[in-house]
């Protein structure tokens, strides 16, 4: 089915009157099929989308014959979800490579200022109580408020000579600090890390330890793997376990600390301009840090919205950087005592 798409005149762009945004494409007269495969989304998220942004794009807009909200949009998801400025994407939509770009910028800045909206902790008692019970229901944990882990996004090297983005891997990227809940919604989304910082490092100066160190509640805990300090509010595996206990509290903890994994091959595989098989991103590692949390704003979005967090998740584990346990790590003994009473509980 061929579709009529209007590609305007450079005169018009540069020499049109008033401030009326230009229509480019009209979202009403392609199928839903087509909005799927090249955007990514659904006619109605799409929609969403354009009335929670249009003031903020409104606002970024003010010239005579802006782009309209709608169409900066579709440019960004076009990006967001293939990685790429094709000249075939600004095509469908009517606009030039050099819009499209503005539009991802315009669109990344709305998407950000929305951020609290969406993503954090809730203090809503029972809401929280769900979450721990969605948890449990896994693997058997009890009280888990969130799984934590870190990320590597690829990025092009910065201008400057700059080594601190160079990972262990040997490659620029961007360290991020993920916490999830048990349907894959991210609770905290830290993106601005440099690439040879390890996860460790990261969570010790993270905005969420220091939110858990401030809480002085039993309230419950967090999930981390063995590259984490164990802490009263963050669990990790027993690191060389004995008894039957230990092996099955392991055994439940890895099942249950894998959602926040599936949650990042999930936003990954949707937002293709974070795959790393698909090239680095060609921006400054500030502009990078904002556009991947545009993507988690957007992952949120759309599981608020009713869509599936898992439908375009990767079937193979991601391949991040390891690192070593650092062995100069005291280890605070109420923690432990927290976590041995936690398997004796519900393990033994």
């Amino acid at each position: 089915m061929a579709i009529s798409i209007a590609i305007l005149d450079c005169d018009l762009l540069l020499h049109g009157r008033g401030h009326k945004t230009l229509d480019r494409f009209d979202i009403e007269t392609v199928p839903d099929e087509f909005l799927l495969t090249t955007f990514g989304f659904p006619r109605e998220f799409i929609y969403y989308l354009v009335e929670l942004l249009k003031d903020s794009l409104l606002r970024r807009t003010q010239r005579s014959r802006a782009i309209s909200p709608d169409v900066q949009i579709l440019a960004a998801l076009g990006f967001y979800t293939t990685g790429s400025f094709q000249s075939k994407m600004g095509d469908a939509i009517g606009i030039s490579q050099a819009s499209m770009s503005r539009c991802v910028s315009n669109v990344t800045k709305a998407l950000i200022e929305k951020a609290p909206e969406f993503i954090g902790f809730t203090r809503d008692e029972a809401t929280r109580q769900q979450s721990k019970e969605e948890f449990y229901r896994i693997a058997g944990i009890p009280n888990v408020m969130g799984v934590v882990d870190c990320a590597h996004i690829a990025i092009k090297a910065p201008n400057a000579d700059d080594s601190s983005y160079v990972n262990k891997k040997g490659f620029h990227s961007i360290n991020c600090q993920l916490v999830c809940d048990a349907r894959g919604l991210l609770l905290s989304a830290e993106t601005h890390w440099p690439g040879s910082l390890t996860d460790r490092a990261v969570f010790k100066q993270s905005s969420v330890a220091k939110l858990f160190e401030e809480q002085d509640n039993d309230e419950g805990w967090l999930l981390g793997d063995n590259r984490y300090p164990l802490k009263k509010w963050l669990m990790t595996p027993v690191q060389s376990p004995e008894s039957p206990a230990e092996y099955r509290y392991n055994l439940a903890h890895t099942t249950t600390h894998e959602i926040v994994d599936r949650t990042f091959r999930a936003i990954q595989t949707r937002f293709r301009c974070l795959d790393g098989a698909k090239g680095y991103l060609q921006y400054s590692p500030e502009k990078c840090s904002h556009i991947i949390q545009a993507c988690c704003v957007l992952h949120n979005i759309s599981l608020q919205s009713g869509l599936d967090a898992w439908t375009f998740e990767r079937t193979e584990a991601t391949d991040q950087s390891g690192e070593d346990i650092d062995p100069t790590d005291t280890v605070d003994p109420e923690a432990l005592r927290v976590r041995q009473e936690l398997i004796q509980n519900h393990f033994s």
